[in-house]
């Protein structure tokens, strides 16, 4: 269902995690199902009233038609048999009144957002870091399981599960909630969430449109408030920077006919520069005497990007370095890093000695997405064109990315058009 006119996606994108920070506030860990339900009947309701008669304060509206639905699902849950437990929980709050925010968790953070707040919530030291992660990025960024699966590239069964369980898990626990001691608790998993956000907004699963520039902005927005809650933090500062430079990108990262253009075709001119000199900035603060972490390690690449005027000027074997680096940090654990090392390497060493890096690569991760898409570059500059042909099919097959599949369609489509001459 579309939004109604006056009702925008990300105003709604934007308000529900507050809702729902409040009402699981209110009525405990062990009722977050019922309030995530309620929270969407909201929503939905939003969608249905608002372009008639939009309301005054959109927050307020959607937090009284949130606690309305969630009395009704708890008086009309006949069935469960705690059913007198949630009735006590409707009387007895577990804590002070939703509007009244805790200021000592995020002391630099605005009372009325939040969002933020939601993040630590969820990702509850009782449960195993990749609950946290899926069952954050399904309340509070909205994202589907098909989107956690394809961020996190795994099944979407896999996915389900781990959301169900930690929900499970928060029923167990009785309502015990317990509020972080501050902003830097469960820093971790709430960094590791927003760059799934990032991940997802950028590269879409569908892939229509090809980035979802109302996520990436939330993203964005989240970090700027871990930033202020934690101004001297460098990973919190890299990731906002990563965010930054990634998004001065977008405008020049779709063709016309909605296809991605990759780094290398892109028309700089177009990228924000508002963004870029933010971002650019904000590493230049960061790096001096700051331990290399993931985060930071991937903003002093975007940032390079950023600072040069092509691709040629690039400074590549900077950018292979820094990706040797982040190897290390990872634990050597992340394929996609070495993914891109060799896209890198291919600049200093050669298309060659990539294409063999590749090969190896492939040997150990079949199946990695992106990978036969970076072969078949490789390939077609090397000029063996049948088999660049292949790469790109085969690249299109296992993509179930929209704009992704068009870019490679057109690549072949090219080559095909070299082979005919």
């Amino acid at each position: 269902m579309n939004p109604g006119p006056g009702v925008g996606e990300d105003l709604l994108r934007e308000l529900a995690p507050q809702v729902l920070a409040r009402l699981v506030r209110t009525h405990g860990a062990g009722q977050f199902d019922v309030c995530e339900d309620a929270v969407q009947d909201a929503l939905l309701a939003a969608y249905r009233q608002w372009p008639a008669d939009p309301p005054s304060d959109p927050l307020a509206w959607l937090v009284t038609t949130a606690r309305r639905r969630y009395v009704d699902r708890v008086r009309a849950d006949s069935r469960r048999r705690d059913r007198e437990a949630r009735e006590a929980l409707l009387a007895h709050p577990l804590s002070t009144p939703a509007d009244s925010a805790d200021p000592s968790a995020f002391p630099h953070a605005s009372p009325a957002d939040d969002s933020l707040l939601l993040l630590q919530l969820c990702c509850h030291p009782a449960l195993a870091r990749p609950a946290q992660v899926a069952l954050t990025l399904r309340a509070v960024a909205g994202l589907t399981t098909a989107q956690i699966a394809n961020v996190h590239q795994l099944p979407e069964a896999t996915v389900a599960q781990r959301i169900t369980r930690a929900k499970r898990r928060l029923a167990e626990l009785g309502g015990d909630l317990p509020r972080p001691r501050d902003a830097a608790e469960r820093l971790s998993p709430v960094l590791d969430v927003l760059y799934a956000m990032l991940t997802e907004a950028h590269h879409t699963t569908s892939g229509a449109p090809a980035r979802d520039t109302d996520l990436a902005a939330e993203a964005i927005h989240l970090a700027r408030l871990l930033r202020q809650a934690l101004p001297e933090d460098p990973e919190v500062a890299g990731l906002l920077a990563l965010m930054l430079l990634t998004a001065s990108r977008g405008p020049a990262r779709q063709a016309d006919d909605g296809s991605l253009v990759p780094l290398d075709e892109q028309d700089r001119t177009r990228w924000d520069p508002a963004l870029v000199r933010e971002g650019v900035t904000l590493v230049e603060a960061t790096v001096p005497g700051a331990a290399p972490g993931p985060y930071l390690l991937q903003a002093c690449v975007a940032a390079l990007h950023a600072e040069a005027a092509d691709t040629a000027s690039t400074d590549w074997s900077e950018i292979v370095a820094l990706y040797g680096v982040l190897d290390v940090v990872t634990g050597r654990q992340n394929p996609t890093i070495a993914l891109n090392r060799i896209v890198a390497e291919a600049q200093v060493l050669g298309d060659g000695a990539a294409l063999a890096s590749l090969d190896d690569l492939g040997r150990q991760h079949p199946g990695l997405p992106r990978l036969d898409a970076v072969r078949a570059h490789l390939l077609e500059r090397l000029g063996r064109t049948a088999e660049a042909a292949d790469a790109y099919r085969q690249a299109a097959r296992s993509t179930h990315n929209l704009a992704e599949q068009q870019y490679l369609q057109r690549r072949l489509r090219a080559l095909q058009g070299v082979r005919l001459r």
